[in-house]
């Protein structure tokens, strides 16, 4: 398969950088967050967000996908900013569409225990303080997300969301990042090996409480 052969459908904060670097590392060429300007030659499409980009694939000719095939990979796929919040791994429509267009198409849910990934929200960027709660995301209107009871009600909704959707499919992995197999996991999903797993994109400026278990 050319073009977008696998999607994370996993929530910020989750392990989506760390999976970008290890898919880039294995060969692929991945898409975290934005469109970068030295993979494409259209001045458009350089720097805009990968959601923007399914949106107007999706509402341009029902292919999320038309704009993006330059990538293997899409390992974060939403955008939260004062001015703009596209959420299309929470958007049943979006992923519909996904599974129509590549009916061979791999997905991931890159996976950390929720109370672990409220706690890295909270401490990224003021994403828990006010950006979540100031936001309109699907789950999670606006108002809400503040308290870790509120993000953690959210995250547990999305990925049983996930679950629900998928059921068995085989194209589906949900990948607890932190496991001791988790490289195993992926290498297995898409077939190929993946040479490098760790940690990318640490918080270093407002590390975790160890009391709290959380990355």
């Amino acid at each position: 398969m050319s073009g977008v052969k696998l999607v994370n459908l996993g929530l910020p904060k989750s392990g989506t950088t760390t999976l970008a670097e290890a898919l880039n590392k294995a060969g692929w060429c991945a898409a975290d967050h934005k469109v970068r300007r030295l993979h494409t030659s259209e001045p458009t499409l350089g720097g805009t967000f990968v959601a923007r980009q399914l949106y107007n694939g999706y509402f341009n000719s029902g292919n999320p996908f038309e704009f993006l095939d330059m990538y293997d990979a899409l390992t974060e796929i939403s955008v939260l900013k004062v001015d703009v919040s596209l959420w299309p791994q929470c958007d049943y429509a979006v992923l519909k569409a996904m599974r129509m267009v590549r009916p061979e198409m791999l997905f991931v849910a890159t996976w950390r225990p929720a109370a672990e990934l409220s706690d890295s929200m909270r401490r990224w960027n003021n994403l828990g303080k006010d950006r979540l709660p100031s936001g309109t995301l699907p789950g999670l209107p606006r108002g809400f997300g503040q308290s870790d009871a509120e993000r953690i009600r959210w995250i547990e909704g999305h990925y049983d969301m996930l679950r629900d959707l998928f059921g068995d499919d085989p194209r589906y992995l949900e990948l607890p990042v932190a496991a001791p197999d988790a490289r195993d996991r992926l290498a297995a999903h898409i077939e190929m090996d993946i040479p490098w797993w760790g940690r990318a994109n640490v918080n270093t400026e407002n590390p975790a409480d160890p009391a709290k278990g959380a990355a």
